[in-house]
């Protein structure tokens, strides 16, 4: 009878013995443990690149063919970050192009040389750099030893660089060894000999280096190239010629060791951060006065610039009318729009930005706006010391390839405007398959932006959904390289084209599977 009282009491205690362990056991598995890396983890100087960061920098370092892995992919925490993640950061699909710049089976090593080909660059970086290329091609062409090729010093920038000193001299050498000769120097025996000096017809092709600029062979033992910039056609030339421009481009003009360097560094002091935008804001002095835009300039501001592209000898145009300049879309997105631009397109005020530029015009006067819409706002000059840029100073060039490679490495490039570096640039991206390139519809937006002036419109999420709707197919998806527009003739024919360097498409990105089938159509 009392062993029948304790048999309720022993089923309760087994009942709480297992209860409580369940909760043990639910508890256990419940557990998140968040790791806070402490202050001083986050100072630049003690910063140790991750694996991943030291992949994603020699992808731009090594031959892209040597370089299969891919980009490292950003990552944000929880259901809201990914729908951020597929809007903001997702790079476009690359269609199944990749990198195919491997000769033909017909190609051959270099022909006997039958003279030497003295090149002088003109322009800023992005233009020497094209230049360049188109030089390695031409000198193939004409069968020519090249000579290393001197960079602009006469241009607004006042760069007294040299080639070793922005480029890795011996790469550009040794890679191109089967393609073309290169040497340092002329041969003493022919400094003093007659040169002849041409200026290459503008977007030549075959014919033209075949024939004419071959044929001065038979009178001279030099040619020097008194320009470099769009010699050559960006199109119907042979595959293997336009291959060898994106091997020389992509693969032999890297850039020296102490701006790799110093490239890498910023890169990663940019990753610290997180996903970044690397934002080409074209609106320096130069730009603006020889475009002739001063919209949201000052009267004195205006008159500046007007000065300078009077005192400019070799800017043909004077007379420019900045209202029209605008409308056309022709004139670089101020900062103040930059800001509502990417606003509209849900880019948080915490997105970190890298202004890949020089000096703006007017200073933080004409960057407040952009500012206040984005604070974390860097550049070289706030990533690095004075002593880690100093070797850089007064070297415009240098500089410009400092910020080239941070644009190559971003999340996201954005040019507000389409200048040579916008295009090298989104060429280069394309070629190595990397994020989001935008090109801002400038055109289409500047309508949107004087509605804003005028009150008809208020930013919100009607300006919104018309931005993101603009420039849905705007976002460095792969496609086929753009011909001359319709109906133009001669020389504004070939400027219409897309440039070869902005677009490598089909001559060095080959598709290596077909296009999904679009399911309509199979309906029909």
């Amino acid at each position: 009878m009392q062993r029948r009282r304790w048999i309720p009491l022993i089923v309760l205690r087994k009942l709480f013995i297992v209860a409580i362990c369940s909760i043990a056991f639910v508890a256990l598995f419940s557990v998140h443990v968040h790791i806070v890396p402490s202050s001083k983890d986050q100072k630049f100087n003690d910063k140790i690149p991750t694996p991943q960061d030291l992949q994603s920098w020699t992808r731009e370092l090594a031959p892209p063919h040597l370089s299969k892995a891919p980009l490292p992919t950003p990552k944000l925490n929880g259901s809201r970050g990914n729908s951020d993640y597929e809007k903001l950061w997702k790079p476009p699909s690359n269609r199944g192009f990749l990198p195919c710049t491997k000769p033909t089976p017909n190609y051959t090593t270099p022909a006997e040389t039958r003279g030497y080909l003295l090149v002088h660059t003109n322009g800023g970086l992005n233009q020497m750099r094209s230049g360049i290329c188109d030089m390695v091609a031409v000198a193939r062409i004409i069968n020519a030893t090249l000579i290393i090729p001197e960079l602009d010093k006469r241009s607004f920038w006042q760069d007294t660089s040299n080639f070793s000193d922005i480029f890795d001299e011996e790469h550009f050498i040794n890679s191109l060894s089967n393609d073309v000769t290169i040497i340092k120097k002329l041969p003493k025996e022919l400094v003093n000999a007659t040169k002849i000096v041409k200026q290459f017809i503008s977007w030549s092709g075959m014919d033209y280096y075949e024939n004419e600029i071959a044929s001065l062979w038979e009178d001279y033992q030099v040619i020097r190239a008194s320009k470099s910039d769009s010699r050559l056609a960006n199109n119907n030339l042979p595959p293997d010629i336009q291959k060898l421009r994106c091997r020389a481009c992509y693969e032999a003009l890297r850039f020296s060791p102490h701006i790799e360097q110093i490239g890498k560094l910023l890169v990663e002091r940019m990753r610290s951060f997180g996903p970044y935008i690397a934002l080409h804001l074209r609106y320096e002095k130069d730009m603006l006065a020889f475009s002739g835009c001063t919209h949201d300039l000052s009267p004195d501001e205006a008159e500046e610039l007007r000065m300078i592209r009077e005192n400019t000898s070799h800017w043909k145009i004077k007379d420019i009318d900045p209202i029209e300049q605008r409308s056309k879309g022709f004139c670089p997105l101020t900062p103040k729009e930059v800001g509502i631009f990417l606003t509209a397109l849900g880019y948080p005020s915490k997105t970190p930005i890298y202004i890949a530029a020089g000096e703006i015009y007017g200073g933080e006067s004409h960057m407040a706006e952009l500012r206040s819409h984005y604070p974390l706002l860097m550049s070289k000059e706030k990533l690095a010391s004075i002593e880690e840029l100093e070797p850089f100073s007064n070297h415009a060039s240098q500089m410009a390839a400092l910020d080239y490679i941070v644009s190559i490495e971003s999340d996201v490039f954005i040019p507000s405007y389409s200048g040579n570096m916008a295009r090298a640039v989104q060429g280069h991206r394309h070629f190595l398959g990397r994020g989001r390139t935008i090109s801002p519809d400038r055109k289409a937006l500047v309508r949107l932006f004087d509605k804003l002036d005028q009150g008809t419109m208020t930013e919100g999420k009607k300006l919104s959904n018309r931005i993101i709707d603009l420039h849905r197919r705007r976002l460095g998806s792969p496609r086929k390289r753009k011909g001359p527009i319709s109906g133009t003739k001669g020389m504004d024919r070939f400027r219409s084209e897309e440039a070869f360097y902005a677009n490598p498409i089909p001559d060095c990105l080959c598709r290596t599977e077909s296009p999904p089938l679009n399911i309509s159509q199979i309906v029909k």
